[in-house]
């Protein structure tokens, strides 16, 4: 893990060619989002954050809102960056804004990705059903996971 101060902020259009090289560095298997892909989140008004050291971007989440549920679009950060803290204050911001608007949170999370399986059933969330070969082109299975509303 990287040092130095990480701010979180909102996700800036300056940062999707940013967002997209990151995407290819961690998801080159599965189909990672372009940049036209990221502008079209921002330009639709979803939450996204981004997470920055001395202004350089290390991560991002987004989450999307109804007027009854959110869901977590993605959650991604650097490999330099990851197992110190950064996706559990993303996850953390999310979280937030969810349960500012009183929303269940749902999501979609590689079978295999233990650290994220863990990092979200200590936030609160649960197994809800298998969605076998949910990532292409990989083919690998995904969890659903749900988290209740927060209203306190």
């Amino acid at each position: 893990m990287s040092t130095g101060t990480v701010t979180i902020a909102p996700l800036r259009h300056e940062d999707v060619p940013r967002c997209a090289e990151i995407e290819h560095e961690l998801f080159a298997g599965d189909d990672p989002w372009t940049e036209d892909a990221f502008r079209s989140e921002l330009d639709h008004g979803n939450f996204y954050v981004g997470a920055y050291v001395g202004g350089a971007l290390v991560g991002y989440a987004g989450l999307g809102l109804t007027d009854f549920e959110s869901s977590v679009h993605t959650i991604a950060v650097t490999a330099a960056y990851q197992g110190g803290g950064v996706g559990k204050t993303l996850l953390r911001t999310l979280l937030a804004k969810a349960d500012e608007a009183g929303l269940p949170v749902f999501l979609e999370v590689r079978t295999d990705n233990v650290p994220a399986i863990t990092l979200y059933l200590a936030h609160g969330f649960e197994h809800l059903g298998l969605r076998r070969r949910y990532y292409q082109p990989s083919g690998a299975d995904a969890y659903t996971m749900g988290r209740p509303a927060n209203r306190d």
